[in-house]
């Protein structure tokens, strides 16, 4: 085993002791109970039966079979979870066929980033995954069900999920995933639309053709963002059934894997040893996602959004966690924005049980945990297929299908991780290197300072940018406005950056999961509108932003540093923040949120 992964593993461990005790003391409280049915008053079970058929009341009632509930996801809006209309019906009858009895818990909302991009709705998202946990929590709180099943893919979705289950720690559970779309217009070639659009080198017309042969059917967007990084971190915790995460939604197998996922469910509660999650998810399972978020050069959201999840489960980690471990691992695939190819392609090329494989075999993973799979995370390191109708799993062969998508861990494309933790007086932030060319690691440059994207978009569209830029956009953190992500100021940045101008963003707010080749240094906490450091910067201030030895530092004297007085947010802005497409609703979360390093929770 890698000793630094061992470190840090033992350091989440002893900071965490007090609270993963104390949450592991309540899970078994509440497992220590009887059964639901059992205990609860004949009014209560009539309630929860009344509109069962005969049989399935008698199973649950008479027989005391396994009651699973699924939480979904589904909307319409969504590509990724369109799948999910027919899985109720489908998880129901395997169900029956095992002699067990299902009930759908609870919907939870789910938002499309991409349709929200740019627009004020955006600012509902990041606290869209609390109010998705909380949606879990109501579904499941009806206290009947012996295990669940979660379905859900996207940005906020899978967290907040994950963040409710083990609210619910106590009960099995098992992530029922649908599949990436086919591949369709490649995104680097999407990128270059985009990029013309914003020089107005091409029309309306011209870009929504081109971001409809992107996005044009059902499943998960094929760009390697929140959404697919998500998939993997599930298959690295061993959440998923082995090897499910990015197999087409109308593929045979996929209705396989998802009749294989109640087996699975059904199969945790019989167990000898009952696997509840917030058992599974310990220390190692963390520390697992986190190496897999490095290792592919996942979303930067995960950042914020993993370390609430193991503060769900008692567990505390930091950016300097991920830090430290990115100094460790190897950077092994390649997927847009990090390279060219999709998930499809780095599904073919291997996918999840190949990169799994290679850190399992570099001592990078920790191979003895509890999964939904058994009791290793060696499963996870193979490849499903069909097999006589059922699902069977093969080994992958040793070389990559493809080594400009997945390498081995012996020849990677790096041999850090895709993330950087950056740290200096203007606060700590985050950078997603593993897409940034070499020669953007180090820019320093005078700083143009903005609080609106939209008047970024302005100054661009207006030519005052044409120069080495740093770009700053501050009071877009969770306490501003709930912390949006900044995806639209990516295609001109990247337009100046190709004109040959050194450019960077740095911002107390978010970029997309698919933020590519410019530079950002984002998360920057404490954030502005918090009293944080970003609030001090002023227009033409040297700012330089070094990813090599992690370094963001407005290159100011200490003496006027410490003199200045901190930029405030104007009435105006608090007005539009605050009010309009439900944004009045979220007050109360921007008013108790933490700060993005600290998981952006707004429950504590």
């Amino acid at each position: 085993m890698n000793k630094t992964l061992l470190a840090v593993t033992d350091r989440i461990r002893q900071r965490s002791a007090s609270t993963r005790a104390e949450y592991l003391q309540q899970i078994d409280r509440m497992a220590g109970r009887k059964r639901g049915v059992e205990r609860m008053g004949c009014a209560n079970v009539a309630h929860a039966v009344a509109a069962m058929p005969a049989n399935d009341k008698f199973r649950i009632v008479a027989e005391k079979g396994p009651h699973l509930a699924i939480v979904t996801a589904y909307n319409d809006m969504l590509s990724a979870h369109q799948p999910y209309e027919a899985y109720p019906a489908l998880i129901r009858d395997e169900a029956h066929k095992q002699g067990a009895t299902v009930q759908v818990a609870g919907g939870v909302p789910a938002m499309c980033d991409g349709v929200t991009q740019g627009l004020p709705g955006m600012e509902l998202s990041l606290f869209s995954r609390d109010n998705i946990a909380m949606s879990a929590a109501i579904g499941l709180s009806h206290d009947v069900f012996d295990a669940a099943l979660l379905l859900g893919i996207c940005d906020k979705i899978v967290p907040g999920l994950l963040i409710g289950a083990l609210h619910f720690g106590h009960l099995p559970c098992v992530f029922v995933p649908a599949g990436p779309m086919s591949s369709g217009l490649p995104n680097n070639e999407k990128a270059k639309v985009r990029e013309l659009y914003a020089q107005g080198k091409v029309g309306r017309e011209e870009l929504l053709k081109a971001e409809s042969a992107a996005y044009h059917g059902a499943g998960t967007c094929t760009f390697y963002g929140t959404a697919n990084s998500n998939q993997m971190l599930l298959e690295a915790m061993g959440l998923h059934v082995p090897g499910a995460a990015f197999v087409h939604p109308h593929d045979p197998l996929r209705e396989a894997l998802t009749r294989e996922a109640v087996r699975n469910a059904l199969a945790i509660t019989a167990r000898a040893r009952y696997t509840p999650i917030g058992r599974l998810v310990d220390e190692r399972c963390i520390v697992n996602a986190m190496v897999a978020l490095l290792a592919t050069g996942g979303s930067t959201n995960h950042l914020i959004h993993w370390v609430a999840v193991a503060r769900s489960a008692g567990i505390l980690i930091d950016w300097s966690d991920f830090s430290e471990l990115s100094g460790v691992v190897p950077l092994l695939s390649r997927v847009y924005p990090n390279g060219a190819a999709d998930v499809n392609q780095f599904q073919a090329a291997g996918g999840p049980g190949f990169v799994i494989r290679e850190l399992l075999n570099s001592g990078l993973m920790h191979e003895d945990v509890l999964s939904v799979a058994g009791d290793s995370l060696r499963p996870f390191a193979r490849v499903p297929h069909l097999a006589d109708g059922q699902v069977a799993w093969q080994d992958l062969a040793p070389a990559s299908g493809d080594d400009s998508v997945v390498r081995r861990a012996d020849a990677p494309f790096s041999a850090t991780g895709g993330l950087k933790l950056l740290d200096g007086n203007l606060g700590r932030a985050v950078i997603k290197v593993s897409a940034v060319p070499d020669d953007r690691h180090i820019i320093e440059a005078p700083a143009r300072i903005f609080t609106t994207q939209e008047a970024m978009l302005a100054a661009f569209n207006a030519g005052e940018l044409e120069r080495d830029v740093i770009v700053v956009v501050r009071f877009q953190g969770p306490q501003a406005n709930g912390m949006p992500e900044l995806h639209k100021l990516t295609p001109p940045l990247a337009v100046l950056q190709g004109r040959g101008f050194k450019v960077a963003l740095v911002t107390d707010g978010r970029m997309s999961g698919a933020s590519g080749k410019v530079p950002a240094a984002i998360h920057v906490s404490p954030e502005a509108l918090a009293g944080g450091p970003l609030g001090k910067l002023r227009d033409g201030d040297i700012v330089r932003m070094d990813a090599v030895s992690g370094d963001l530092q407005a290159l100011v004297t200490a003496q006027e540093w410490a003199a200045r007085e901190h930029a405030r947010i104007t009435p105006e802005q608090v007005l539009e923040n605050g009010h309009g497409l439900g944004r009045d609703l979220f007050a109360g979360m921007r008013r108790n949120v933490r700060t993005a390093e600290e998981g952006a929770v707004s429950w504590l």
